[in-house]
């Protein structure tokens, strides 16, 4: 390419870049922000008054206006992921029990949604003296009220007996027609496991691994199966400890790999504060890992401590390598990770849903103000989202990336 001819280029693909997006371009459930009203405020407030648990309102915009139109456009790239007519409907509310909180996985073969409740927390009295729950909702009653901002009640939560019972189930996965849950354990004597639900009654459940070379794992977290080799990846924190119902961790926080077939078990990541969420892109090629260092239970909160999405190489035998920072997130901390068909990558964030293209560029918001712990695509255009007491079913143009021989 001549020199004139890339100038040309450049000044083309920089137009595209800086083209503001127009009014009608944005869907009647959408709203543009805007980053450069905010690039310069009139003043800012110290970190023991504004931090990662402070809500942010852009200039000009209100709480109420920010969950009026809860779809946020960061980035003209958010709209191919939205669409035209993008929906968020509150499908269920508890008052003050986070029944609503991870493992949000799209079973296939019911057409339902599973989900789990929060273990350790104290308006749930859950994680020592009783194990979290798991519930589902019909993806069929869910699409019937998606014209309404609020169905609570119109929805049917089934809690689901798992038997025996998944303790304290919180990432969960796809597998071979089943649901892979992660449990973190109760107490000295019931350990960390992996657990693999049957999705239809009788919801029996099997246990396929539950130590390391005899050790008990911290607590299990969040689970992924690789698109390429099948492989089970999981983390493993300290959340148990750090909510006390477990003990004290005998193990370094780090991400797993675990052969079914040959029973192996190896570490593949290690240096994290608390790995939390796991996925993979579409391709495979690359794993992103949240971390939630900033959180750490019992002992409090510590702003300068991770609060980022890493992204590693998949290298052809499995392994991680060429670990870099993908983002990092400026409202609470990434919890569950996903991505999309195309390779795009969503986190539940403090204030929601976030998503990033491929180069780590927030692109726009599922705006959620309570937080979002998880969610997940349920087929084409169909998203669950966990807000620990508020549940909610969304529609856009976007499809989840699954293992289809998963499902």
């Amino acid at each position: 390419m001549t020199p004139q001819l890339s100038s040309v280029a450049t000044l083309l693909l920089l137009g595209s870049f800086l083209a503001p997006v127009s009014s009608s371009e944005i869907p009647p459930q959408a709203q543009l922000i805007d980053q450069r009203a905010f690039n310069v405020l009139p003043a800012t407030q110290p970190p023991a008054e504004f931090n990662a648990k402070s809500p942010f309102v852009p200039p000009g915009s209100t709480g109420d206006s920010l969950s009026q139109k809860p779809f946020h456009v960061y980035d003209k790239e958010f709209l191919k992921i939205i669409g035209e007519t993008p929906t968020l409907t509150r499908i269920a509310h508890s008052p003050k029990d986070p029944l609503y909180h991870e493992a949000v996985v799209w079973s296939k073969g019911t057409d339902e949604v599973f989900f789990v409740q929060n273990a350790g927390a104290k308006n749930a009295s859950t994680g020592l003296e009783k194990s979290a729950i798991i519930q589902k909702i019909s993806l069929a009653e869910a699409a019937a009220v998606s014209d309404k901002s609020d169905a609570v009640g119109l929805v049917n939560v089934a809690v689901v007996d798992s038997s025996p019972q998944v303790i304290n189930p919180n990432g969960a996965t796809n597998y071979r027609g089943q649901i892979l849950y992660a449990g973190e354990g109760q107490g000295d004597n019931v350990p960390p496991a992996l657990w693999v639900m049957n999705p239809k009654e009788p919801f029996n459940t099997t246990v396929i691994l539950n130590n390391y070379f005899g050790r008990q794992f911290n607590s299990l977290n969040d689970v992924a199966i690789h698109p390429k080799n099948k492989d089970i990846y999981f983390t493993d924190t300290i959340y148990g400890y750090v909510q006390d119902f477990r003990p004290a961790p005998g193990l370094q926080d780090q991400v797993y790999r675990f052969n079914p077939v040959t029973g192996a078990v190896t570490v593949v990541a290690d240096g994290f504060d608390h790995p939390n969420g796991l996925t993979f892109s579409p391709d495979g090629k690359h794993a992103y890992v949240a971390d939630t260092g900033i959180d750490s239970g019992f002992f409090g909160l510590n702003f300068t401590r991770p609060a980022s999405v890493y992204r590693f190489d998949v290298k052809d035998d499995g392994t991680l390598e060429n670990r870099k920072t993908f983002a990092f997130v400026h409202s609470g901390a990434p919890d569950g990770i996903h991505c999309d068909s195309k390779g795009n990558v969503y986190a539940g964030c403090g204030d929601g849903v976030h998503v990033w293209n491929r180069s780590g560029k927030l692109i726009g918001k599922i705006y959620v103000p309570s937080g979002t712990a998880n969610f997940n695509f349920a087929g084409q255009g169909k998203m669950v989202i966990c807000g620990e007491t508020d549940l909610y079913y969304a529609t856009l143009a976007a499809d989840g990336s699954y293992v289809d021989s998963e499902m």
